[in-house]
């Protein structure tokens, strides 16, 4: 009898005996994405993990297919980045916030932009009132940019930027303000998001449309692969797919169709690919179910690396490799019962770290109230530092690997991503897929499946739908005021009246006549920042060429 047949057999003995048991009510058993799970996982759904597949489908930390890592020496060399995702209220005031976290020992700093600056509109704009420094900081100038970072030097300190929409304008702002720190552009270390097309899949901060959008970001690709190369000039985001309401396989999935579809747009350009896409980063959301996290971050590198060597040819090691950075859950965060929000971003880290995650942000306790205080983001921070120094968890590489569970949920992953890129392409690809709202429709299906649980009780959330409190102390929040708005208006009053207005009319003109002939915009945008044209100023005259995305209405 072989192997495989006396394992069935002792399988089919334990499953009698299993099934006699009583089982639990109070569960489905399911993951968060609802996939249904196996009470025991063997060898028989681990797939091939012999000498011969193991190589095939795991291999070395570093080495091709990249399932147990990007890197050779992982965390033994150097731990992730820990960042904080913060802004709020003024440039300066987040300037002082940004230093405190640094004192106490954040590696990265992660920049949150207030609504006004996320849709590319100045803090004075009337369509601003009300929302500015709200939920991040405010930036309307390379006045606020310069601000922003006085004293933090941008060849030392890491930055990472979550914007989409104006993605180009705020780079060009961090470009010039490195300039005028006597920092050469080839030294800037940092990440735009740039991610435009999850915009129109899930977060909704968009401005122009996708064609005209799409060649802004290949605009940044050709420009920074010989002026930035330090920088990463995409990150390719699964968060927001994944805060909208989608399941792990869809975040997966939708991500990295995304990023195929990024990289083609590069190649089209007339890009060697490997000029590219070794800056190329992803960004995923880690949520609570610990073990589809841990291999959801396993697929998505085997993927990457096979669809980059295969599909598009290339040929640098450093364009198969899937780096990543990671944040915990922000939407598994609850208002009732927030102390509890602790132990779920310190479980949630677990998974990213697990994961084989570049660069982490943990979410502070009080996030889904507010903007975090400064004790809850120290918290957030500490979370990391104890799971980094205490745990042992980066001790040696991708320990779950040869797990029969998580090893059967990568494969399982795996495939799904597969066939939704193949419904992806049948109908029509990525751009059709926006326009005619696919997208959002599955989206929303995903979460309103979700919502349907929690509110039957077949999903727990403690504090939610079990294990209530009848009475909660509040907690203290951080609260802005009109202050903000205020100390901005009166800012760009004085930055309009001291500036060269000739010069900023001349370089919009400039930067207005590159975009109607499909020059890279790049250059000229960087002299109107230089001018300290705002960011609004900047905006307009783009929109009146490549006009504005009107998302498609479905019911």
């Amino acid at each position: 009898m072989s192997k495989h047949g006396a394992l069935s057999d002792q399988l089919e003995l334990w499953e009698a005996v299993f099934r006699q048991a009583p089982q639990r009510d109070d569960t489905s058993f399911r993951s968060i994405s609802g996939r249904e799970i196996k009470p025991l996982y063997t060898p028989l759904d681990a797939g091939d993990t012999g000498p011969g597949g193991y190589l095939d489908r795991l291999g070395t930390p570093g080495e091709f297919p990249f399932t147990r890592g990007p890197y050779h020496s992982m965390y033994r060399t150097k731990l992730w980045t820990m960042r904080l995702f913060s802004g709020f209220a003024t440039a300066h005031e987040t300037n002082e916030r940004y230093k405190y976290l640094l004192r106490r020992g954040q590696t990265g700093l992660s920049v949150a932009f207030d609504f006004p600056t996320l849709m590319g509109y100045d803090s004075d704009d009337r369509r601003s009132e009300g929302e500015v420094g709200k939920c991040g900081v405010a930036i309307s100038s390379l006045a606020d940019m310069e601000t922003l970072f006085d004293g933090i030097p941008l060849d030392k300190v890491s930055v990472s930027m979550t914007i989409n929409g104006p993605a180009l304008m705020l780079y060009a702002f961090l470009l010039v303000t490195a300039e005028n720190q006597g920092v050469p552009l080839d030294r800037v270390r940092g990440t735009i998001q740039n991610d435009i097309l999850k915009e129109y899949q899930a977060q909704h901060a968009w401005i122009f449309p996708p064609e005209p959008a799409l060649k802004i970001i290949a605009d940044i690709f050709e420009w920074s692969a010989d002026a930035a190369p330090r920088f990463n000039t995409i990150s390719i985001s699964g968060y927001h797919i994944r805060e909208a309401g989608a399941t792990a396989a869809q975040e997966l999935a939708y991500t990295l169709k995304n990023g195929f579809t990024y990289v083609e747009r590069g190649i089209e350009r007339g890009l060697d690919v490997d000029s590219f896409a070794p800056r190329l980063s992803f960004f995923w959301d880690v949520h609570n179910d610990f073990f589809e996290e841990i291999a959801k971050f396993r697929a998505g590198r085997r993927i990457w690396a096979r669809h980059m060597r295969d599909v598009y040819g290339a040929r640098d090691p450093r364009s198969l490799r899937l780096r990543t950075h990671a944040q915990t859950a922000g939407v598994s965060l609850t208002a009732q019962q927030p102390h509890n929000n602790i132990v779920r971003v310190a479980y949630q880290a677990m998974a990213a770290a697990l994961g084989g995650t570049q660069s982490l942000h943990t979410n502070a306790m009080d996030e889904t109230l507010a903007l975090p205080t400064e004790e809850a983001a120290k918290i957030a921070l500490r979370t990391q530092q104890i799971l980094a120094y205490e745990t042992g968890v980066p001790n040696t590489i991708d320990p779950l690997a040869g797990s029969y569970y998580v090893e059967s949920l990568t494969d399982e992953l795996e495939a799904e991503a597969e066939e939704i890129f193949r419904e992806i392409d049948d109908i029509g690809g990525v751009v059709y897929g926006i326009e005619s709202g696919y997208f959002q429709a599955q989206i929303a299906a995903s979460a309103s499946r979700f919502q349907d649980e929690v509110e039957k009780g077949t999903q727990t959330i403690v504090g939610v739908n079990r294990f209530e409190d009848a009475e909660e102390p509040p907690i203290e929040i951080l609260r802005i005021g009109e202050e903000a708005a205020a100390k901005q208006e009166a800012r760009l009053a004085d930055l309009r009246a001291r500036r060269d207005s000739g010069a900023v009319e001349r370089a919009l003109e400039t930067l207005g006549r590159a975009a109607r002939e499909e020059e890279n915009l790049l250059p000229p945008l960087l002299d109107a920042v230089r001018a300290y044209a705002t960011l609004g100023e900047i905006r307009i005259v783009l929109e009146k060429v490549y006009g504005r995305f009107k998302e498609p209405v479905a019911f």
